[in-house]
């Protein structure tokens, strides 16, 4: 039988871990609700450029823009991968990461040249420990990513994509699809192609258009292009960030119960050996007044 003051200092352990668990689990509960409100707000104005980009390149005007194309004979390709700047989140950061490096086995072998950034600290002791050499790390993107932060890679990528020396962009992270489900998936952000939405994705025809356009359709897809792009980098990071307040928050709330069964095991062990040596102190009592009256 154990000693029942080592199953008691092992039980106040748990408990105090317990705690621990119990507050990061409320943490990340406040955390994704903040996440989960910005990233729906994105997801219907991403959809809504994203429409709107799709009817103006059906309008049956002749517009066009370079983001809209893709290139011939594709040679520079980017793989961002984003992770996580904290663990403690079960298989959040692992899952994308393998996604992110399957990609770059893929992309290896067809380009001539890929560049490999990575945001997240997780991310970065990954590569290093398969040591795998990166072009650019990002640490500043955190649960609450600010548009003007995403804005400054968006533009860089924009501006290689306009130089010819970027031709495909390609992005690993957690979509956020519902509370209850996060998928690990790539997306390929340029070229844009159609941009087309979920809801007219199953309509090719090219009718009259439905708007007017001052001072030109050209002009105005200049415009707005560019900002889809923008938008719907933006909403990569605002799933990640999501996904990685939900995956926290199960992953704690999986630790507390888990706490919670070993304490309630480890009480019922112990309440047995301080049975036991409180039977064996009485056995002990009794066999000396025996001794004493012989």
């Amino acid at each position: 039988m154990a000693n029942a003051r080592a199953l008691d200092k092992r039980r106040k352990s748990i408990r105090n871990i317990r705690k621990i668990t119990r507050t990061m689990e409320l943490i990340a509960t406040a955390r994704f609700k903040k996440a989960m409100d910005r990233a729906s707000a994105a997801t219907a104005y991403t959809a809504r450029i994203s429409q709107l980009v799709k009817d103006l390149s059906q309008s049956g005007l002749e517009v066009s823009h370079p983001l809209l194309e893709p290139r011939e004979n594709p040679s520079h390709a980017a793989l961002l991968v984003l992770t996580a700047n904290r663990g403690l989140c079960g298989g959040y950061n692992g899952n994308v990461i393998r996604r992110g490096l399957s990609r770059h086995g893929e992309l290896s072998d067809s380009m001539e040249q890929l560049t490999f950034e990575v945001s997240g600290k997780r991310g970065i002791s990954a590569m290093k420990f398969r040591k795998l050499a990166t072009d650019a790390e990002f640490t500043q993107f955190d649960d609450q990513p600010s548009f003007e932060e995403v804005e400054v890679l968006a533009n860089r990528y924009l501006d290689a994509y306009a130089a010819g020396t970027l031709d495909r962009l390609d992005v690993a992270y957690t979509r956020f699809i519902s509370s209850s489900r996060q998928e690990a998936t790539v997306e390929t952000l340029l070229p844009l192609g159609a941009l087309e939405t979920d809801e007219a994705a199953d309509t090719d025809s090219r009718g009259e258009s439905m708007y007017e356009f001052l001072p030109s359709a050209g002009s105005i897809l200049e415009e707005v292009v560019p900002s889809s792009f923008k938008v719907k980098l933006f909403k990569c990071f605002l799933d990640a960030a999501v996904s990685e307040q939900i995956a926290r928050m199960v992953a704690m709330k999986s630790a507390t119960e888990n706490a919670d069964d070993m304490i309630k095991n480890l009480s019922m062990t112990y309440n047995r050996a301080r049975q036991s040596q409180i039977t064996g102190e009485i056995m002990e009592i009794i066999g000396g007044v025996e001794a004493l009256k012989n």
